[in-house]
């Protein structure tokens, strides 16, 4: 049994900023006062967050499931806790940041991951903050399943991870895939320094490495069995209506022109030339899959399905690249 039946990618145990008790006001004083256990703070922030309208959309999916992630994380408690502990009293300092956590994430909108500096992706603790995306794609199972389906036999020995961000794919296939090298690029130095932070976290330095490069530029002359890429997909419709909450992420990482495939038009161009003769290439693009069935009419994308949610990652192989080539110039 566990405390919480939320799914831990949206749960963490970082650090948190640290929270005096100078930073609370009169009213939060005597809040604290009265939130002697963890099932006390767990109600609170509940209905604090449900009353607030808040987005969940980072990891978790009810305000219920984002006041356990936080007061765990405050508490750096496992998601998977004995429950015994929601008896546990809490010390005053520990109130005191559940509290201020709370406060700030109604009031700023910042995701909760930002403020602990930490989010769960395929069941690995990854370090994150504003110059990269939280993790969230469901590429996270075909991780976990050692993309058996495309290579049931022998895992990929080379695997690429475009647009990497966090690392959060390409470190945790390399944690899967212990035989696998992995290469991590991306354009932005910001988040290459992050995934440089979570390749020494996850001590993998000798099979991963970080590289600079405008999706291919930066890779001459290297071949991959498996290049995953979660890229900017979003469309100009949903980028301008998107929650407050994604508007703490970067930009760059998120809009990807009027079709959201500005990106993926070019990552279809120009993948086959970095793909092994029997490699894959899967990608995600959210919604907007549309645009993407609708721009390329005649190639057979792959869509795949996945047992906890998520749309819009497609596989295609070297050799559908290569009889569709034409459709990408």
């Amino acid at each position: 049994m566990t405390l919480f039946a939320t799914d831990p990618a949206g749960s963490s145990v970082a650090e948190s900023s640290a929270v005096s008790r100078s930073t609370l006001t009169l009213d939060d004083e005597s809040l604290c006062a009265g939130l002697i256990t963890l099932r006390d703070c767990l109600r609170w922030a509940a209905s604090e967050f449900h009353l607030a309208g808040l987005f969940h959309g980072h990891g978790t999916d009810s305000p219920w499931d984002e006041a356990v992630a936080l007061t765990l994380g405050a508490l750096h408690l496992p998601w998977n806790v004995d429950p015994a502990v929601l008896d546990a009293r809490l010390l005053p300092m520990e109130r005191a940041r559940i509290v201020a956590l709370v406060r700030e994430r109604i009031a700023t909108r910042r995701p909760l991951p930002y403020l602990l500096g930490e989010a769960f992706f395929a069941g690995v603790p990854f370090s994150v903050d504003e110059r990269v995306l939280i993790p969230r794609s469901p590429i996270a199972e075909l991780i976990e399943d050692g993309f058996a389906a495309w290579f049931p036999e022998e895992p990929p020995a080379r695997v690429l991870d475009l647009c990497t961000g966090s690392g959060c794919i390409g470190i945790a296939t390399a944690l899967q895939l212990p035989t696998c090298e992995v290469d991590l690029s991306d354009i932005s130095d910001d988040a290459l320094a992050v995934a440089r932070q979570n390749i020494v976290r996850h001590d993998v330095g000798e099979r991963v490495r970080a590289v600079a490069s405008d999706l291919f530029d930066g890779l001459a002359g290297r071949r991959y069995e498996l290049i995953v890429c979660n890229p900017p997909y979003v469309d100009a419709r949903d980028l301008a209506t998107m929650p407050a909450e994604f508007r703490h992420e970067p930009a760059l990482a998120l809009g990807a022109g009027a079709d959201g495939l500005d990106v993926v038009r070019r990552l279809l161009r120009e993948a086959r030339e970095h793909l092994s003769d029997d490699g894959v290439l899967i990608v995600e693009v959210g919604n907007s899959d549309r645009h993407l069935e609708a721009a390329f009419p005649e190639v057979p994308f792959l869509w795949l399905d996945f047992e906890r949610g998520g749309q819009g990652v497609f596989a295609l192989t070297a050799a559908e690249l290569d009889a569709h080539a034409a459709s990408f110039v």
